[in-house]
């Protein structure tokens, strides 16, 4: 009888809960809440808030270094994306190749992989804090460091979960998730040089780098290796050592916008 019971529950569990175009709304808002991460950032959120609340001398600072923390993520993410994690620096040293396969390459080589979807804590919460506590520092001294790391955190959490969203097989009824869907899809699946916001467009289009529509730039041949093509895996070996199942001459997904 236990057998029996344990073949019907592998008969109705998810083939693959790790992969976004397989799974419904419901398994991937579970999945969300149950990764470790997510699970640190809104601890982390809490406990920031909390310490600003207790360090504050005034409402009025510590809502302004919230606010301007959370003004601050998407021009931080930005710059991130666009100029560390689509640059070739990373890849070109054996002592960050592994990091950047980690943190982006297996992202835009597997674009519906759960698994490589989420930032790694010891990436993300290190960059939160390097922007976030500064910022707040100067708007309200230490309760306001607080405040804009919860602000930071709970950002965080926010891209996530639209990130999660955007990869996810389901068409939004929203039409700003459609619209930053849209251009994320495009992000990953016809030129990468561009749309590099996520839930924010709008540094995008003040530096040149937004597109609404993929016919207005060509496909790009690059957009799932970011570059790392053959030539340049046999320049730079460390990723391709690191990734033995890859063929760094093609695209190894396919998708339609």
């Amino acid at each position: 009888m236990a057998d029996e019971r344990k073949s019907a529950a592998a008969r109705t569990r998810p083939t693959s809960i790790t992969r976004l175009d397989k799974i419904t709304l419901g398994e991937l808002v579970a999945a969300y809440f149950a990764y470790p991460a997510i699970q640190v950032y809104i601890a982390l959120t809490v406990i920031c808030t909390a310490l600003a609340l207790y360090l504050a001398a005034g409402p009025w600072l510590i809502a302004a270094a919230f606010v301007g923390g959370g003004l601050a993520y998407p021009f931080a993410w930005y710059l991130v994306h666009r100029f560390v994690l689509h640059g070739r620096f990373l890849y070109r040293s054996p002592y960050t190749a592994a990091l950047w396969k980690r943190i982006h390459y297996d992202h835009h080589i597997n674009p519906n992989d759960l698994q490589v979807l989420f930032g790694s804590l010891y990436t993300t919460v290190p960059t939160i804090a390097v922007v976030m506590a500064p910022l707040g520092w100067l708007i309200g001294g230490p309760a306001g460091a607080a405040a804009a790391l919860a602000a930071g955190f709970a950002m965080m959490c926010l891209y996530e979960f639209c990130h999660c969203i955007q990869h996810l097989s389901f068409k939004p009824k929203s039409k700003y998730l459609r619209r930053i869907k849209k251009r994320h899809m495009a992000h990953h699946f016809h030129y990468e040089g561009g749309n590099f916001g996520i839930t924010n467009f709008g540094w995008d289009r003040l530096f040149g780098t937004l597109y609404n529509d993929p016919r207005e730039v060509p496909r790009s041949e690059t957009v799932f290796n970011l570059g790392y093509t053959a030539e340049e895996a046999a320049r730079f070996p460390w990723v391709a050592e690191l990734s033995p199942e890859a063929n760094f001459g093609a695209a190894s997904e396919a998708g339609n916008l």
